[in-house]
């Protein structure tokens, strides 16, 4: 899943790979997928695309977007955005296929659900992408301890770390799967629940958001996720479906998952204790 730190590493190795080409040939919506998100009607892409040039790419939360001239790309969720090179041959299914002049593929999958968008600038009023536009991303200074501290209020005090951290946009782009490794680094239980942290603990969290996050993006994302040519991210997660049952490299009891709110959360039964 693209989350905060895939979508950086996603943003980045775009400017690197794609800027300055020019968009030759627009298939959408060739792969039928029940839960591919799509901005108007994806049989307009044609025509909105082709012959624009790939410009800059920069990531909301855990969205990428992409300039093309007076357009935008916009990917987002369980999408798996690959760079195809000239010569080589594209995956048969896709949401979105755009080749480029020199022969390259940009090419948009689809996995359980994920948004595949296109859209002229500032025509795109969708709240969770306005919402990670608006809000500081914790890679930035933006992001400090003040801020951290004004997402905890009333309505917070009876969520537990993950649904505090993972829902309702609080944080974009930081999901069920970063959250893991943010809340051993912090040592503190996912079902642990707000009200019971001190302040002291919230200093904590905040540390541990800041610094797994930056950790992330300069490893070159997790290595549960692919980057835009099909590598595996230089993260090596601690609590993950790669570490489960594996020994805590802290204290050595195996790694407990468990299913909660709707997915799975990784950790260590000594080191997070409720």
């Amino acid at each position: 899943m693209i989350e905060l730190p895939e979508a950086a590493v996603l943003a980045s190795q775009s400017n690197e790979t794609i800027r300055g080409k020019r968009i030759r040939n627009v298939i959408a919506a060739h792969s039928p997928h029940k839960f591919a998100w799509y901005f108007g009607d994806p049989q307009d892409y044609g025509a909105l695309l082709a012959g624009k040039v790939i410009g800059e790419a920069v990531s909301y939360g855990g969205q990428v977007e992409i300039t093309a001239s007076d357009a935008r790309l916009l990917f987002s969720d369980g999408v798996n955005l690959r760079h195809v090179g000239p010569g080589q041959k594209p995956p048969d299914k896709h949401q979105l296929l755009l080749e480029f002049d020199d022969g390259a593929f940009l090419v948009g999958s689809v996995q359980m659900y994920g948004g595949v968008m296109a859209f002229p600038e500032g025509h795109n009023d969708n709240k969770y992408y306005l919402v990670a536009k608006e809000k500081p991303s914790p890679l930035t200074d933006h992001f400090d301890e003040r801020y951290f501290d004004s997402l905890f209020d009333e309505g917070t005090a009876g969520l537990s770390l993950k649904a505090f951290l993972a829902t309702e946009q609080r944080i974009p782009g930081l999901g069920n799967g970063v959250l893991q490794d943010i809340l051993f680094n912090a040592k503190m239980h996912p079902k642990k629940k707000v009200a019971s942290l001190s302040t002291a603990h919230r200093g904590l969290l905040f540390e541990a958001v800041k610094t797994i996050l930056a950790e992330m993006v300069a490893a070159g994302g997790r290595d549960t996720e692919n980057d835009l040519l099909g590598a595996p991210g230089g993260y090596k997660t601690r609590m993950s479906r790669n570490t489960v049952g594996q020994a805590c490299a802290v204290c050595g009891t195996p790694i407990h998952k468990e299913a909660y709110l709707g997915g799975s959360i990784y950790y260590c039964l000594r080191c997070q204790r409720m």
